[in-house]
């Protein structure tokens, strides 16, 4: 009897660990407590899906917003708009247990009003990208989740070494303009992509006292006149059209990468898949300075 006693003890203290309530703080400085660890998701932002499939809880996504593409997997999850158009009562009827989104966001008070769970994760730079994989792994409730982000995040810092061993010695130290999207948006060197950039050994011209992604004006660019200019979206115009843009040294030489759809999806998601953008650009600068 005194056996099972403790057996059943045991198991009590076991079941109540499983669905110990957790309390994070999330990146709108928001304490948001579950009672147990999610197990119907969506995810509204790409790189928030990424990562939650690469620590191996793709299973639990019962929804996504309209840019998650990878894994294949979540193809046949529900698509539920976008940052601006998310369909509501779409998601309100997959009855998540938590909605991941960003901080920017502006479904999140309607998705509060109705009583779910939300938790805005939005990483700028490499050190957030580093701290949602521990606080995902911890929501997830994963076994030693500070060991599977750790794992995760030296897998990833591995794999931007090897990357920008590839880079040849003539690029190092190139001048290099990234615009991560239309408008003029760039990724400065405050930026995830800013400090991947760092790491192959290239100087990026958008300093970090501007912003992780600042709006610029095409006379700075013209100004700065980098060596290579990336495009992480497909431009809406040529850009010889911009002012000052047909006298870049960039531009005259053919030093434009302009990404396919699919490449830009990599190179602007601050997640599991960055060491892919690292090589993606890589490549690319190998292929124009030799042209």
């Amino acid at each position: 009897m005194r056996e099972l006693l403790r057996c059943c003890v045991w198991l009590l203290c076991l079941w109540g660990g499983v669905l110990q309530a957790l309390t994070v703080t999330d990146d709108r400085q928001v304490q948001v407590t579950l009672e147990r660890a999610p197990q119907r998701i969506v995810s509204l932002l790409p790189s928030l899906t990424e990562t939650v499939c690469v620590l191996g809880a793709c299973d639990r996504l019962v929804g996504v917003d309209r840019y998650s593409n990878w894994p294949p997997s979540v193809a046949r999850l529900p698509h539920l708009g976008g940052l601006e158009d998310t369909q509501v009562e779409a998601l309100v009827r997959l009855k998540p247990d938590l909605v991941l989104l960003a901080r920017s966001s502006r479904v999140t008070s309607r998705l509060e009003s109705l009583g779910l769970k939300v938790m805005a994760l939005e990483p700028q730079n490499l050190s957030d990208v580093q701290r949602v994989m521990l606080k995902l792994a911890q929501v997830l409730a994963l076994p030693e989740p500070a060991q599977r982000a750790d794992q995760l995040w030296r897998e990833l810092q591995a794999g931007l070494r090897s990357v920008a061993q590839d880079m040849p010695t003539p690029l190092r130290g190139a001048r290099v303009y990234f615009e991560a999207g239309a408008g003029g948006y760039a990724a400065s060197e405050a930026s995830f992509m800013g400090e991947v950039l760092q790491a192959l050994g290239l100087n990026n011209v958008v300093p970090a006292s501007l912003g992780s992604f600042p709006k610029l004006n095409p006379e700075f660019v013209v100004r700065a006149d980098p060596d290579f200019i990336l495009l992480g979206e497909t431009a809406g115009e040529s850009l010889q059209k911009r002012p000052g843009w047909a006298g870049l040294r960039a531009v005259r030489t053919q030093r434009v990468c302009a990404f396919e759809r699919s490449q830009g999806d990599i190179l602007v998601r601050p997640g599991p898949r960055m060491v892919d953008a690292a090589r993606i650009i890589v490549e690319c600068l190998k292929k124009h300075a030799s042209a």
